[in-house]
């Protein structure tokens, strides 16, 4: 056994002791990713306590030490109401005095120069795997062509089979005589086999400065993605009330850009943030996340996401906008204000310029129905126990205007209704944070999920490719694709659009103004 003096194990001892406080150090700081989706934090705004000494106590910031929590008995000043001024009229922007068919309010979404230019990539793409060796016939797909595949997935969406190849099988009886009317299999599969966005040639371009500030991670979705950006900007404008939130595509594809959620129902997949109409759910604007540079500008991700999502020359000022708690923070609630954007949203205690150690804060003894705030300028902190604390932010509401809630409490072994106080704050979040989530459900009535599995390459599960108004999926579209279309609005989600799409002809449908009544 080797022997070492006093001296050599000594040195051992501290050269084990760096390694350890260096790797400790680099556990606090790594894997943001983690952080902001497996654990919803944002290490920008957070105080995360894992990482800090246990012996040392944080200094408060003076001005909290004089703060005081506030009870449903005080009277809190009337905020500033900032007037509703929108660029342009809300609503549909398109003329009601016109008709407008199914497939007229799908080619706003995918017009016909942008699907052009997927039959040219599409046929560029054909070309070079063909130039390769594959042994497929491949004539080049016309418009026309396209759009009527474009509907078999709309078609598959709504009649679900257990594979591609069962939508051609004459000898079942459960056999559909459809699709072979629009085009025959085969050709079905090497359209999706070579269904394209951008040039083969530019994605080399663009792969060989991979590593770089200049490779754009959605190169080879850009030419739809800003049609559809577009025309979801373009044809509708928001009501008052407006929702942030995040959208999960499902997706197991290993691109470096699929995340995990453990708190949403759809765990893997594309991370994408939306802002929608909390009224009727429609997707306003959306951005996928590439990465944590994906808005590199020192504020943290959740402030970013959202400025981002929030331009005022396009929507006006005035508006409301309402989010969880991943993304509200003062800083971030003072910058709307500032931009003429009222917020709200609930907040984490650690989040930071949050009132922290107040005096005549709530504790788990404290009513039901119990109320505590505290305004600092436009802003107002607002807690209130229900079955548990609730913490909400705003710059919109006063802290208490006399709402109540019903809930149903056990006393003496009985069920009784009782009323309770609810702050202004937590009414309104509860009323219009669900615009995205009712997006997510208009989305999924017509989801169709392909398990085939190609020669070419396989497949570790199903990739979704997602449509105006539907998540679809289809046979070789790229992850990056799904990630895309998830986001067209469900301004489209009814079943005559899709049986016109799968046509391809014009039916008689309600007008539009019809959907999204004023």
């Amino acid at each position: 056994m080797a022997r070492y003096s006093d001296k050599e194990a000594l040195q051992m001892i501290l050269d084990s002791e760096e390694e350890f406080t260096f790797s400790s150090e680099e556990d606090c700081n790594s894997d943001d990713e983690q952080l902001h989706f497996q654990q919803r934090i944002d290490p920008d705004e957070d105080i995360i306590s894992e990482c800090d000494n246990e012996n040392i106590q944080e200094p408060v910031p003076k001005r909290q030490s004089t703060l005081s929590w506030k009870t449903q008995t005080d009277v809190d000043m009337v905020p500033h109401t900032l007037r509703f001024l929108p660029a342009r009229e809300t609503g549909p922007q398109l003329n009601s005095a016109e008709s407008h068919s199914p497939m007229s309010l799908f080619k706003l979404f995918f017009s016909e120069s942008a699907v052009s230019t997927l039959c040219y990539n599409t046929n560029a793409q054909a070309a070079k795997a063909t130039a390769k060796g594959c042994k497929y016939k491949w004539t080049d797909v016309s418009i026309g062509e396209m759009y009527r595949y474009i509907g078999l997935v709309f078609y598959m969406a709504m009649v679900k089979m257990s594979s591609i190849s069962d939508y051609w099988r004459q000898s079942s009886v459960f056999s559909v005589p459809f699709p072979a009317t629009l085009m025959p299999r085969d050709r079905y599969r090497t359209i999706s086999w070579n269904v394209h966005m951008s040039h083969p040639d530019e994605d080399k371009v663009n792969d060989r400065k991979r590593g770089t500030a200049e490779h754009d991670r959605l190169f080879r979705i850009k030419p739809l993605m800003d049609t559809i950006h577009q025309a979801c900007k373009a044809i509708y404008h928001p009501r008052k009330n407006l929702a942030v939130d995040e959208r999960m595509v499902a997706c197991k594809a290993h691109t470096g850009m699929t995340q995990y959620m453990k708190a949403k129902p759809t765990k893997w997949g594309f991370k994408l943030f939306v802002l929608a109409d909390s009224s009727n759910g429609y997707t306003l604007d959306f951005s996928v996340y590439t990465g944590k540079n994906n808005f590199p500008t020192g504020h943290g991700l959740s402030y970013d996401a959202v400025t981002s999502l929030l331009d005022r020359t396009l929507l006006g000022s005035g508006y409301h906008v309402y989010m969880d708690n991943f993304y509200t923070s003062p800083k971030l609630l003072k910058d709307l204000f500032a931009m003429k954007f009222g917020a709200c949203g609930t907040y984490r205690d650690n989040r930071k310029d949050c009132p922290r150690n107040a005096a005549n804060s709530l504790s788990k003894k404290s009513a039901r129905g119990s109320i505590r705030w505290i305004r600092d300028g436009p802003l107002v902190f607002v807690k209130w126990m229900d079955t548990r604390e609730v913490s909400v932010c705003s710059t919109i509401h006063s802290a208490h205007s006399g709402d109540s809630v019903q809930r149903r409490v056990k006393s003496q072994g009985t069920w009784r209704t009782k009323t309770f106080p609810c702050p202004a704050p937590v009414t309104a979040y509860n009323k219009h944070l669900g615009g995205v989530d009712l997006s997510d459900q208009l989305i999924q009535y017509y989801t169709a999920q392909n398990h085939e599995v190609k020669a070419a390459r396989k497949r570790t599960s199903s990739d979704h490719v997602p449509v105006p108004g539907a998540e679809l999926t289809s046979d070789g579209w790229s992850p990056e694709l799904c990630a895309l279309q998830r986001n067209v609005c469900a301004l489209l989600t009814t079943a005559p659009l899709t049986i016109e799409l799968a046509k391809n002809i014009t039916v008689p449908v309600p007008s539009i103004l019809d959907i999204f009544p004023a």
